[in-house]
């Protein structure tokens, strides 16, 4: 698909990438097609020199309404089952590897859509935004959306909304940390273009050392944390960027 048709547009401008979901007529569902979509776009973005941030939006109503659903049942086959969620799980690692990620929420974000909120690096959401992960409510606990979201929320927190299928309001996922803040509808675009400004304005390589470091650091134990924490901040020591502004700062002092 080309254009206005694309199932996911994308758009660049001062160093920030946005990428739209573009099927508000199917809630933004995460077909194959789609996930397939959104990676490439993902991919192209972090690979654009020009680029330091990617917003990852969506057209319509609902941000992302999870897996579609009817494509899964239309194949009874658990092979193939294992394969769209390993499918899922790659692109949603993807969102962890590339340049920081914000999610711009303008409407609900629920099961797989939700565990793209949490994957995002930030997020930041509209007031009247819903959020849950209610396969539970189908029958179906939401496997592969509890590893992002217990990684991003306290465990009894991720399991309350788990085991309930309650969707929380916006205010409430900010509270929890699902969300870094709700603001009102018309303050959304300012308060994203905000936050990808000021990454935008930093130095790209250490960002992206930094980001790096940040999600390999959360897995291991506490020696092993400040190990590996200890040699990349050596190594960003030694970027010759950063010893400029160091330099600079120092000399003003």
């Amino acid at each position: 698909m080309t254009g206005d048709d694309a199932l996911v547009l994308a758009s660049a401008a001062d160093g920030v990438a946005t990428l739209t979901l573009n099927r508000p007529d199917k809630a933004n569902v995460l077909s194959a097609a789609m996930m397939d979509a959104l990676e490439d776009a993902l991919l192209a973005a972090d690979a654009d020199p020009d680029v330091r941030v990617i917003v990852l939006a969506a057209r319509g109503r609902i941000f992302c309404a999870g897996h579609d659903l009817a494509e899964m049942r239309a194949h009874d086959d658990e092979a193939r089952y294992a394969a769209l969620f390993a499918r899922c799980s790659r692109m949603m690692a993807t969102v962890r590897r590339v340049k920081p990620v914000i999610a711009r929420v303008q409407g609900a974000a629920v099961a797989a859509g939700c565990q793209l909120v949490a994957t995002a690096d930030l997020a930041y959401a509209v007031e009247g935004a819903k959020f849950g992960v209610n396969g539970i409510d189908l029958g179906l606990f939401c496997s592969t959306p509890s590893v992002a979201l217990s990684r991003a929320v306290a465990p009894k927190r991720a399991l309350e909304l788990l085991l309930t299928g309650r969707l929380i309001p916006a205010t409430r996922a900010a509270e929890i940390g699902l969300v870094n803040a709700a603001v009102p509808a018309d303050r959304l675009d300012a308060v994203v273009a905000e936050a990808a400004a000021a990454i935008a304005a930093k130095l790209p390589a250490a960002i992206g050392l930094g980001k790096d470091l940040f999600y390999r650091q959360l897995e291991c134990d506490l020696d092993e944390a400040y190990a590996l924490a200890g040699e990349r901040m050596a190594a960003n020591l030694g970027d010759p960027d950063t010893k400029v502004l160091i330099d600079a700062f120092v000399a003003k002092r």
